[in-house]
């Protein structure tokens, strides 16, 4: 699940009609006009390039990709009332005398387009003995789109106050309506059950009898729930960052800011052993007394963002989000550091053009947010709270424990709290039994899907679970070298690794790079390339 900077909570829908009883694809001679389906391959068309993306590099990274297209049901108990197209993309084994079948592939989301990710791991050893699949999601890039009107939207606040509580909860309401008004007839199909049954409408089309999978996030669930409804038809399997099995959706959210403290933690205790480079404090509680002045300082007083019209001003809400999410990677700890003492520096003033290109830098490669309809009709897919008063009570706690990355906005109410359509089913009831055991991979201080959720998924299907000690990454195949090592072992060999295994994480700073030659921007791009923080998922 990605941050979307926008009591567990893991309630099934009210009304079942049914829909757990589809048989799968296969063996369903309704679907038989979609399962039977010709694959037409032909090499991708980059198309246009996003907004301020150069073309000829935008062009490249489409290079060697096949695309194609197949149709699906909208909905699956009835084929015949509407179809879907489905964007496919692939990446043929390098060596086809290796070749061991397809290796789908989810970035995450709900609402992640997964074209790209044959090509973003083209460089991985499974790249040489598997056929890399990407899809695009139902409702999602080019797949049939889910598009909602744009409602009312709220300035986002990691603190708010009681009385700004009505006005978020309106704005919510507002974007719920706006979503159903343009997606209405589509959103009740849209869901994690019906995007796992497309997925086995591409194996069926691949001509494939099992498919091998590697899902990022919340693609994590995806998988899981992919083999709990077609256990024969799935291999070797890994869920990289997993989601929570019973955190959906709202304690997942709300997990967010609770490891953004955890990292601002972490973080603090390193900042307060170097009190003689950084004065800011010799404890945890010394640093965070002097941040939180400074922050308030910040609220009275913002710094304005030179240079970078889209950042208006670093104000105590930019503040937090800095706090909260620049602290998750150990290796820029110390540029975190130092662009902190830049802001300090800068109340009054304006922030110096290297650091706020530094900024700008890391802030872009930020975990991404998804703003299609996706997000907010699959993430609805469960109940969520129907009191205000439970959101309230929950965003006053997390302002005072949790203020850091998205703060309080992580327990707000969302749209899903005004859910104005009503799923055709209950949430899936994961489970294994059918396919081989599988990995879970998690990083002690993830941000995004707290590390609780590894073990937690890992013992709901007796996965084998990979730790990742001291590390702040979300999405760690092809970034940490030992669980990359392992996580290879597995899929191209079926070795698995011991039942529960810890990796390092990526090492924190030895110290303080104050006098580094290096602009602050350069050290930001190196970190960028480093950590692979711009690889898209």
């Amino acid at each position: 699940m990605r941050l979307r900077r926008g009591t567990a909570i893991a309630a099934s829908v009210a009304v079942f009609l049914g829909l757990a009883a589809i048989p799968a694809a296969a063996e369903d001679p309704k679907l038989a006009a979609f399962t039977q389906q010709q694959v037409s391959w032909a090499p991708c068309e980059a198309g246009p390039p996003p907004p301020g993306f150069p073309p000829e590099e935008w062009e490249k990274l489409w290079a060697g990709l096949e695309c194609a297209t197949l149709t699906v049901p909208m909905d699956y108990r009835n084929p015949d009332d509407g179809r879907l197209s489905i964007a496919v993309s692939r990446r043929k084994a390098k060596n086809p005398a290796k070749r061991q079948g397809v290796l789908l592939l989810n970035p995450g989301g709900p609402g992640g387009d997964g074209l790209l990710m044959p090509n973003h791991l083209a460089g991985e050893a499974i790249a040489d003995s598997f056929d890399l699949i990407g899809f695009d999601p139902r409702g999602v890039g080019r797949s049939t789109q889910l598009r909602c009107e744009v409602g009312h939207w709220e300035p986002r606040r990691t603190r708010p106050t009681d009385d700004q509580f009505p006005a978020i909860a309106a704005a919510k309401l507002s974007q719920e309506q706006a979503c159903q008004r343009a997606g209405g007839g589509l959103r009740p199909f849209i869901s994690t059950a019906n995007t796992a049954r497309d997925m086995d409408v591409i194996r069926a089309a691949l001509g494939e009898k099992k498919i091998n999978y590697l899902g990022f996030s919340y693609g994590t669930y995806l998988g899981a729930v992919y083999g709990s409804l077609f256990p024969r038809n799935l291999n070797r399997s890994v869920l990289d960052s997993s989601m929570h099995p019973d955190w959906l959706y709202y304690e997942q959210s709300k997990q967010q800011s609770v490891a953004a403290k955890q990292n601002f933690d972490a973080w603090a205790a390193w900042v307060a052993e170097r009190d003689k480079t950084y004065h800011l404090g010799t404890s945890v509680a010394q640093v965070t007394a002097a941040l939180d002045a400074l922050g308030k300082q910040l609220a009275v007083t913002p710094v304005p963002w030179p240079e970078h019209p889209e950042y208006v001003k670093i104000d105590r809400n930019v503040f937090d989000m800095i706090l909260g999410f620049e602290t998750v990677y150990r290796p820029g700890w110390a540029l975190t550091t130092e662009l902190i003492l830049k802001i300090k520096a800068a109340v009054g003033g304006t922030l110096p053009a290297d650091a706020a290109k530094a900024l700008a830098a890391l802030t872009k490669y930020g975990i991404p947010e998804t703003f299609n309809g996706v997000f907010p009709t699959v993430t609805c897919e469960a109940d969520w709270p129907a009191d205000l008063n439970v959101y309230y009570e929950q965003m006053r706690i997390f302002r005072e424990r949790y203020p850091y990355g998205r703060g309080a906005e992580a327990a707000e109410p969302t749209e899903c709290t005004f859910r104005s359509f009503t799923p055709p089913e209950r949430i899936t009831n994961l489970k294994r039994n059918g396919y081989p055991t599988g990995l879970v991979i998690q990083a002690e201080f993830d941000p995004a899907t707290q590390y609780d959720g590894g073990p937690a998924m890992a013992a709901k299907l007796n996965h084998n679970l990979i730790s990742v000690a001291d590390e702040g990454a979300h999405g760690l195949y092809g970034r940490n070298d030992c669980a990359t090592k392992k996580i290879n072992e597995y899929l191209i060999d079926g070795v698995l690794p011991g039942s529960r295994v810890t990796c390092p994480g990526a090492p924190r700073p030895d110290g303080p790079a104050l006098q580094s030659s290096r602009s602050l921007e350069e050290r930001a791009l190196e970190l960028i390339k480093s950590q692979k923080l711009d690889r898209g998922f």
